[in-house]
């Protein structure tokens, strides 16, 4: 079962932008679809295709920590961050290929079920402070027990770290006191509070009991976590930035988190599920970031079925099939993924319906003086 073509498409999907596919077909009539998690750089990711196609046709598609190790060494620099997310969706079409060929779900090539189903979380929207109330009781009455927010400012896009951190606080207050202890709440500051913000929110979140903060920090200089660390007392979160088991080792060795963010369309599954490995010696636990599309979600409920770290799986997207371009899926209700007995990733797609890749648009935050800040 040898690669005969490999092809980044759009899909249409769900909500507000089309799924990033790496079609994987081979020479024997199969096709593995995987998902590429980072957008904004489609065009630099149509090129890295273009460079890695005449390294991989013709290469046996079995062999899927041979082609992960070729796709990220076969050039001199470290292929990380959208060459990787690149080669995330590639490798996440072998291992659906891997489970047709054979006859399994993924989950059975990673061990088996350790699990019935993978608890998820909910986005909770809004525009205003009853707006989110009102949906976060709502989510709840319908029966999930995980709840997201963002550390938001209610002027977006203009960004007031302080005031946003305010806003957050007196948000969570209000909801824990509405939805009791048996719903966890959930708080993603996007990475855009400096240390000084970050240890204020943390810090007021404490009576309020967060399930976790998630990435309070921009990524790029981990140790910042270390300050952190010592200075706050609720769980923390952060992972769904990197792409390899190298830039998550600080994180883990030095126990800086809690819940690892895993991505695995920035690190695919033959990756993500080393990291996994490398977070249970630590007794990190598994929350996998997931707010890309249907393919993603698919391949994250096959490794977290398998997985026994897991504490919660992001469901960005509460659709019910059909999603668009895609014919089958995971089973989803409230608060719950299960992963099907089908072979592969439990997913399938009119690929007739595909279109070239386009350049998302990506939301711009700005503090109040103008200088930019992360979305």
């Amino acid at each position: 079962m040898k690669i005969a073509e490999i092809d980044l498409v759009t899909l249409p999907a769900a909500d507000d932008w089309p799924a990033l596919i790496a079609v994987v077909r081979t020479d024997d009539g199969l096709t593995g679809i995987g998902e590429v998690g980072m957008r904004g750089r489609e065009r630099a990711a149509v090129g890295v295709i273009e460079d890695l196609r005449p390294l991989l046709i013709g290469v046996d598609a079995t062999r899927i920590e041979h082609i992960w190790q070729l796709g990220f060494r076969s050039v001199f620099f470290p292929s990380d961050r959208h060459h990787a997310s690149v080669l995330a969706g590639i490798d996440i079409a072998l291992w659906d290929l891997r489970g047709q060929a054979l006859g399994v779900p993924v989950f059975s090539l990673l061990g088996g079920r350790s699990r019935d189903y993978v608890p998820a979380y909910a986005h909770v929207r809004g525009g205003s402070m009853d707006d989110v109330l009102n949906h976060a009781s709502e989510l709840a009455a319908a029966g999930w027990r995980h709840l997201r927010l963002t550390a938001w400012d209610p002027r977006e896009p203009e960004y007031d770290a302080r005031r946003a951190v305010r806003w957050t606080v007196e948000l969570m207050q209000e909801l824990r006191a509405g939805l009791g202890d048996e719903v966890e709440l959930l708080v993603d500051a996007h990475t855009r509070l400096d240390l000084a913000e970050a240890v204020q929110l943390c810090r007021e979140l404490e009576p309020v009991r967060p399930f976790f903060v998630e990435d309070p920090l921009r990524s790029e200089h981990l140790s910042a976590y270390k300050s952190l660390r010592g200075r706050v007392g609720v769980p923390l979160a952060a992972g769904e930035q990197l792409c390899t088991k190298w830039e998550f080792r600080q994180l883990v060795e030095d126990e800086l988190i809690d819940h690892a963010r895993i991505d695995l369309g920035h690190t695919g599954l033959t990756e993500g599920r080393k990291i996994a490995a490398l977070c249970e010696t630590h007794h990190i636990q598994l929350a996998l970031h997931n707010s890309i599309g249907p393919v993603c979600t698919a391949a994250s409920t096959q490794l977290c079925t398998a997985l026994p770290n897991v504490s919660v799986q992001e469901q960005a997207h509460r659709f019910p099939p059909p999603l668009g371009a895609f014919t089958t899926t995971i089973s989803a209700s409230p608060g719950r993924l299960t992963a099907p007995d089908t072979p592969g990733l439990g997913i399938t797609a009119d690929l007739s319906r595909s279109t070239p890749p386009q350049t998302a648009t990506i939301p711009r935050l700005h503090r109040p003086d103008g200088s930019i800040t992360n979305w």
